[in-house]
């Protein structure tokens, strides 16, 4: 039975030592910080009736991580929460984006570089942070947290560089280059932008194009919104959206290395959402290999187009009467 009166006292405890961490608390809900403070609680591994010393961090027990769905067990099992385990993306997305941001939490410690829906990343408590963590509540508190913030900008600088080492550049129109995390998704983006539309784009230029962290990593609002294209908004957005002025096309793609590409149901989707679009629509699912398609290719809709990277210069074409093409209700 989980007590409700340790618990609380622990989530406020976990609340003061992340904002004394540097974690922002400024336009959080009360229930968003409650979430926050369980999430940090579940990956330090503490429960209420545990003494802030125990916290463990990704350098102890072998290294003690966590991934998003264990979170969710954990708070659920310990902390009094009941949440749906579909939830799971919130985690990454929401209740230790902070954390992660102000280096109290890893967000993978075992594999930094792992692309961001690798079911295999974990969330850890950063053993610089772990070391003050354990201190709360005693006389070596105060002096171990000055000792943290004195060198965390150092640990940012460290940590940055080694993030942006691994980051994956991008070419978009007129030479402009985005830096994307890394990733086998946003290394098949890259590609679909470099290789692709360069050979079957007849000129046209990204409007939109997401990062597996950033999911509006680049955005032409007014060119979409002259031509009709639905909320940028909207969750159903195609990993990429591209736009050739020569052929009036409007290219949709959806980047696939694990799941999501345009089936019936999705292209049904994606049809309804670009219903007042004043130019035609291309749908493309793109795989980074034959042994990726092959996964999937009992899902691909009729009237869709299907492109490997690996074989940069071909097409697959769901469609049987014509090249490729947008498709126009008769």
């Amino acid at each position: 039975m989980v007590s409700v009166k340790k618990t609380q006292k622990l989530t406020h405890e976990a609340l003061e030592i992340l904002s004394a961490l540097g974690v922002p608390m400024t336009g959080l809900t009360e229930r968003r910080q409650e979430k926050m403070a369980k999430a940090f609680l579940a990956v330090a591994g503490m429960t209420p009736d545990m003494l802030w010393s125990d916290a463990k961090d990704s350098a102890s027990d072998g290294g003690h991580q966590l991934q998003s769905r264990q979170i969710i067990s954990f708070m659920n099992s310990h902390l009094g929460e009941s949440i749906s385990p579909g939830s799971y993306d919130d985690i990454r997305r929401k209740d230790l984006v902070l954390p992660v941001e102000a280096l109290v939490v890893l967000r993978s410690a075992k594999n930094p570089n792992a692309n961001t829906n690798d079911g295999t990343r974990g969330f850890a408590l950063n053993p610089s942070a772990a070391h003050v963590v354990r201190c709360f509540g005693t006389n070596a508190w105060r002096p171990a947290l000055e000792s943290f913030m004195t060198d965390r900008a150092t640990l940012a600088q460290e940590l940055s560089r080694k993030r942006d080492l691994a980051r994956i550049p991008v070419t978009l129109n007129d030479d402009q280059v985005l830096s994307f995390s890394p990733g086998k998704h946003n290394q098949l983006q890259k590609q679909i932008i470099e290789d692709f539309l360069p050979l079957f784009g007849h000129g046209a230029e990204v409007l939109y194009v997401g990062d597996t962290e950033d999911k509006n990593k680049y955005s032409n609002t007014p060119r979409l919104t002259s031509l009709n294209f639905f909320e940028l908004a909207h969750d159903k957005l195609p990993d990429v959206v591209a736009y050739s002025s020569q052929k009036n096309w409007l290219f949709l793609i959806e980047a696939v290395t694990t799941t999501n590409p345009i089936n019936e149901l999705r292209l049904r989707t994606l049809k309804q959402l670009t219903a007042q679009c004043t130019a035609d629509v291309v749908y493309i699912t793109a795989f980074p290999d034959r042994t990726t398609y092959r996964k999937f290719a009992h899902d691909i809709a009729w009237e869709t187009e299907v492109w490997l990277a690996e074989a940069p210069e071909h097409m697959i074409h769901f469609n049987g009467d014509k090249f490729i093409g947008p498709y126009r209700v008769s």
